[in-house]
């Protein structure tokens, strides 16, 4: 049988985490929940602990102060990996990815090493947007695509499930990025170690309780990183190109 654990990440997510966790266990009551929390002022990290107290499928990694999604997410993977887990899940505390939706994620047909909830392939589809969110994330993902040359439309997304297999073979101390750009990263060095990446269709659903993590710092970030990793994608192409020809 496979092991699964959905790593959901909070900082001040005492509202949604509930609905979350509810949802989660509900909708597949085979798999574990890690809740990494990054010392939420609010409570949210003393609420997981209250949950985990009478909940033997639920857990809690506490770290020391806000440090960034990327960081939450690796600290989650080690966890998960020391735990020999099968195949360890991204998913948002805000219901913004539906636990309705995780058994599509997991079955994802055929075989993979990094399965990804899809908004912007045929079946996907997000919800309460406006439409300059709808610009900004169809116009990142396809500057992705274009600059490194990877057959994904949603690199971006959040929603996704690693083969444990695939997380060993990456070079996890290297990973640096935070937000979207993390998400970005790790979808490019799981293809460019040569593993399997599908997606399948997901319902996006903006968040009803919180305040969004976006922001222009993590949009810079994202913007700098993957424009450098294309330069040097295509510098090396071109380098491929004239020692062939030699």
């Amino acid at each position: 049988m496979v092991s699964t654990l959905v790593i959901i990440p909070t900082y001040n997510e005492r509202e949604s985490l509930p609905h979350q966790v509810d949802g989660v266990r509900e909708q597949a009551a085979e798999v574990d929940i890690l809740v990494v929390d990054d010392a939420s002022p609010d409570g949210t990290g003393e609420w997981a602990d209250a949950r985990a107290a009478r909940d033997p499928q639920v857990h809690v990694l506490h770290r020391m102060g806000k440090q960034g999604l990327g960081a939450a997410y690796r600290a989650g993977f080690a966890w998960g990996l020391e735990r020999g887990y099968d195949v360890l899940v991204e998913m948002d505390a805000d219901g913004s990815h539906r636990a309705e939706d995780l058994a599509r994620v997991l079955d994802a047909p055929g075989e993979w090493d990094l399965a990804i909830g899809s908004r912007w392939v045929p079946g996907g589809a997000v919800e309460n947007w406006p439409a300059h969110r709808r610009l900004l994330s169809i116009g990142a993902n396809t500057y992705v695509r274009w600059m490194l040359a990877i057959p994904v439309r949603d690199a971006t997304a959040g929603f996704r499930a690693y083969r444990a297999s695939a997380l060993r073979g990456l070079e996890m101390e290297a990973v640096e990025s935070q937000g979207y750009c993390f998400q970005v990263d790790m979808a490019w060095r799981v293809l460019s170690n040569g593993g399997t990446v599908v997606e399948v269709p997901i319902v996006f659903v903006e968040r009803e309780h919180g305040t969004s993590k976006m922001s222009g710092e993590i949009i810079r970030e994202a913007l700098v990183k993957v424009t450098a990793w294309g330069m040097k994608e295509r510098a090396a192409q071109v380098r491929r190109a004239f020692s062939r020809r030699r």
